[in-house]
């Protein structure tokens, strides 16, 4: 237990969480995988435990807790070997869920967010558009006000649980000739007329569903609208820093996962009469993958310390993500070297992990756009402040 961050009551967190991963997730792991479908029963089971309320508010059924808890529920997630079970878990909880805390008003998290702590509802985040990329100020979505609903139209790419969840929370221009400033955000019901989402075929994060998601005037109640008309693009830039370090956690997490199988793996393996993890150039090479990852994670733990006290850590979040993905994806696929030719076996888990990591460095925004961003605040001294 490293107790600068984690107390006795994190670790019991910790066993009970690894526990229930094991009875209640992994024996169905590798049907979600084949079939791309996360069964409905496994959301109410995390709801009534509790784990899609960790960082939410207890007056809306939340357990209000440090980041640190949710640090483990990531690290915990990423070490039963599914990226997509786990992306589609946090993605409900800290991507769509984090909009509604943060910009929802009481009848909002009533509506949405009470059910969405239960498991009852599941949500994701529409930002990504097919021609934009990582230039969320050039979407061209658009909800343009007429009385009391917003009519929205344009398409949303590369969105976890866009097929099945049940409310999305969309971007789209308010007023279309202002880049940034004309953002807004709506939750918008999966049921709304001309909602429609496309399952798209991925190289990995095979048990979630990620939905190419087309709205053809549909009609937004102005009630849906989150936060303040115009405000988008901060709130999205603001949320940005906790994404970013969530992925920078999932990528210290799997790497970890993938040196601890890597070193019971080469104790088992006999070779010229003796285990492989008694030579010497094996063993320097898990000396290095375990210093990367414990640099890594150190790192992290301390990045989520601060953003917990309240620091808008948007420099170091996007250097966590930048350096942790780029790290996991390096320290597999050298882990799936030790493992010869069982790593290339899909009865062992090192190829889907190599698959599922090679995300990393892509979502959320690519390790190009954190460059640029590193820059602007190191080389430019840009300062970024939260809009809310």
């Amino acid at each position: 237990m490293n107790s600068m961050y984690f107390t006795e009551e994190h670790e019991f967190f910790r066993a009970s969480f690894k526990e229930f991963l094991q009875k209640e997730v992994v024996p169905h792991i590798d049907k979600w995988e084949e079939t791309g479908t996360i069964e409905r029963f496994i959301w109410k089971k995390f709801g009534d435990m509790g784990y899609f309320g960790l960082s939410t508010p207890e007056e809306y059924g939340g357990l209000d807790l440090d980041l640190f808890y949710t640090v483990i529920f990531l690290e915990e997630m990423q070490k039963i070997n599914s990226g997509g079970f786990a992306a589609a878990m946090w993605a409900h909880e800290y991507l769509a869920m984090t909009h509604l805390n943060k910009e929802g008003n009481h009848q909002q998290k009533e509506k949405y967010l009470v059910p969405s702590v239960l498991g009852d509802k599941i949500g994701c985040l529409c930002i990504t558009e097919p021609f934009g990329g990582s230039d969320v100020a050039g979407m061209r979505s658009t909800a343009i006000k007429s009385g009391d609903t917003y009519i929205l139209n344009g398409s949303k790419t590369f969105i976890t649980n866009g097929v099945y969840s049940d409310y999305l929370i969309v971007a789209a221009k308010t007023n279309p000739s202002d880049k940034y400033k004309g953002i807004s955000m709506f939750i918008v019901d999966r049921s709304s007329k001309g909602v429609s989402a496309t399952k798209l075929k991925k190289l990995g994060w095979n048990a979630s569903d990620t939905g190419e998601i087309a709205f053809d005037n549909v009609e937004i109640p102005a009630e849906n609208l989150l936060g303040e008309e115009g405000k988008g693009f901060p709130y999205i830039m603001q949320h940005f820093a906790l994404e970013r370090l969530l992925m920078g956690v999932n990528a210290h997490a799997r790497a970890e996962y993938a040196v601890d199988y890597a070193i019971k793996y080469m104790e088992e393996r006999v070779a010229f009469g003796k285990s492989l993890d008694k030579f010497q150039a094996l063993r320097h090479k898990i000396a290095e993958m375990a210093s990367r990852v414990d640099m890594c994670r150190e790192y992290n733990y301390s990045i989520t310390k601060r953003l917990d006290q309240g620091a808008y850590v948007v420099k170091e979040a996007s250097m966590s993500k930048l350096l942790s993905t780029k790290m996991a994806d390096e320290v597999i696929y050298d882990a799936l070297q030790l493992l010869g030719g069982y790593g290339y076996m899909e009865e062992y888990p090192m190829a889907r992990l190599l698959r599922d990591s090679r995300l990393g460095p892509i979502g959320g925004g690519t390790s190009e756009i954190l460059k640029e961003i590193i820059a602007k605040m190191v080389i430019d001294k840009k300062e970024y402040k939260p809009a809310t």
